[in-house]
């Protein structure tokens, strides 16, 4: 099946050839459509699945068709758990938006950079991408009202009601029009996403693409057993020894990932934090160094699983496991995109042993797992 055959608009259909896309994956073979036709739409599918474009493109669509509002309020609104994430939505959308001959204004909205920018550019916006937390900042400085939402998207909206979002969705949902089409994509249906479910989507095609277990397909897992003071050293040793070129670690917190990245940089390995209490332009300019190739190792926490969109990424260590195996999922989805293996490489201490066989037993899949104490790590 081609992109042909779902009823975009002949603009859409040039700039995806231009933009080099082929072939639409499964979830946007169900979902575009059904999104042109003005259902409500409950899309699970793994990481990677091209979730984004699956909304974003019949949206632009409905916009070709029905030009865009003149009144000065958006009339699309997608919701997202992260900055990086609001900033990666809204360039899928301006990928798209030159070739149409109505063309919306798309603006992305998130804290950590000053509000008063934000207030003034938000005046003629069409399409609103927002973190909870600064949208309700906009709306009780009266700089924005929802009243005209005609489309609603919760993108992650698993990953949005993990890290406590729930009040403030709640809250901005409470100020849209009742008639309105939702749109509700996620990674994993969980008790959460099914309340929210139950609560904003009225009739909606379900799609439901792949199992958790899928999600680890083409990323050779390895894990090393090893004691938490070790943990350093093997990690050099791992990007040393492996040659390891282009990164990506995990850590629980902002205190750990600081101290990884000032023990890899005495150690002359050329890496850098990424993490919620750096500035905006702090986490731009380090994320545009590590995709680009110039970063050697980018040390994270859980906040940016979702945030950090890499295709050909190779490599993914967890230094710590995260709490929930739904996160390990996200974390690990970093690699083996596009179809591309990557590896994904757990350290874990005695401690953590019966939290990761949980987290097998969830995925359905069985890590190979070494010993880490027989590794030569003197001088590491």
């Amino acid at each position: 099946m081609s992109f042909t055959s779902l009823g975009l608009a002949p603009a859409l259909l040039k700039a995806l050839e231009t933009e080099g896309y082929s072939q639409p994956t499964p979830i946007q073979k169900q979902a575009i459509p059904a999104v042109i036709a003005k259902k409500d739409v409950l899309g699970i599918a793994k990481t990677g699945s091209g979730k984004t474009a699956g909304y974003v493109l019949p949206i632009l669509h409905n916009f070709q068709t029905a030009p865009p509002s003149q009144y000065r309020e958006p009339t699309v609104l997608v919701l997202v758990p992260t900055r990086e994430l609001a900033g990666q939505v809204r360039q899928v959308f301006q990928t798209f938006i030159p070739s149409l001959t109505n063309r919306p204004i798309c603006l992305a909205v998130s804290g950590g950079v000053s509000i008063n920018p934000q207030m003034q550019a938000i005046g003629k916006v069409n399409i609103l991408v927002a973190t909870p937390g600064r949208l309700l900042e906009l709306i009780e400085k009266n700089a924005v009202r929802l009243s005209s939402i005609s489309t609603l998207v919760l993108d992650e909206a698993d990953k949005m009601l993990n890290l406590g979002f729930r009040e403030e969705v709640d809250r901005i949902l409470a100020l849209l029009p009742t008639a309105r089409q939702n749109l509700l994509f996620s990674a994993t249906l969980g008790e959460d996403v099914g309340l929210i479910r139950q609560l904003i989507l009225n009739d909606p095609q379900v799609i439901k693409i792949a199992e958790e277990p899928e999600a680890t397909d083409p990323i050779n897992q390895l894990g090393y057993l090893v004691s938490e003071e070790k943990k350093g050293p093997l990690l050099r040793y791992l990007i040393k020894h492996g040659d390891l070129k282009q990164v990506l670690v995990f850590a629980s917190s902002t205190l750990k990932v600081d101290g990884i990245v000032n023990k890899l940089l005495k150690n002359r390995i050329h890496a850098a934090a990424i993490h919620s209490k750096l500035g905006q332009q702090a986490r731009n300019f380090t994320l545009q160094q590590f995709k680009s190739g110039q970063l050697r190792v980018l040390v994270a926490t859980d906040l940016l699983a979702r945030g950090i969109d890499i295709e050909f990424l190779p490599c993914v260590i967890n230094y710590e496991l995260p709490r929930s195996p739904k996160d390990y999922l996200h974390r690990i989805g970093r690699t083996g995109r596009a179809e591309s293996p990557g590896d994904a490489i757990s350290l874990i201490s005695p401690e953590e042993m019966d939290h990761f066989k949980v987290i097998q037993k969830k995925m359905g899949t069985r890590v190979k797992i070494l010993s880490g104490d027989q590794l030569d790590l003197q001088g590491y």
